[in-house]
């Protein structure tokens, strides 16, 4: 499983790719990144810059005064060793790449990833997936005696939820292989 700290680094490198951002604006968008289920605190971001700057990953600007605040605002951006690690992580394909978390952050990226490691990600969530369906059905339909009608309707919502997730992965295979969207690399 990948640690949370590595997901924040990636989803960092991916946002700074877009251009230099403050801690406030990064936390912003990384809230939106992630959903609404999962909030991003200012303690687990900052710790994970400072960690990132250690690695020279990125690096500090201090910009102009603001008028609300006194302080300068620091501002962050990919350095050129940020650039690399983030191809080096986008390029995995292993367990880690269609875990719950890391896909989702991944994903939001795919458009700076080659056709074939998308391919590689999106089908191994899908078999990842389709792995935790049947197991799910077959303890579902060994439980529904066992179990009163509110927990029976919880267990197939999430089936359902499963089921829609993995037909929308099938069909972005099916459109990645029929209609490949060419990849323009980021210097």
């Amino acid at each position: 499983m990948a640690r949370r700290a590595e997901t924040i680094e990636l989803a960092v490198l991916g946002l700074l790719h877009e251009g230099p951002m403050h801690g406030y604006e990064l936390r912003k968008r990384l809230n939106l990144m992630l959903g609404w289920g999962r909030v991003l605190s200012y303690g687990s971001l900052y710790p994970t810059l400072k960690k990132m700057l250690r690695a020279t990953l990125i690096e500090e600007e201090t910009a102009t005064l603001t008028p609300v605040t006194r302080r300068p605002r620091i501002v962050y951006k990919v350095t050129e060793a940020g650039h690399r690690e983030f191809e080096r992580l986008m390029s995995e394909v292993g367990p880690t790449a269609w875990e719950d978390d890391n896909f989702d952050i991944r994903f939001a990226f795919f458009g700076r990833t080659d056709m074939e490691i998308r391919l590689r990600v999106l089908e191994g969530r899908r078999t990842r997936l389709q792995e935790r369906l049947d197991r799910v059905q077959r303890e579902l339909s060994m439980t529904q005696k066992e179990v009163d009608r509110y927990a029976t309707e919880l267990q197939r919502h999430g089936v359902e939820q499963v089921e829609r997730e993995v037909r929308w992965l099938s069909d972005l295979i099916n459109a990645e292989r029929s209609d490949p969207i060419t990849v323009r690399k980021e210097p």
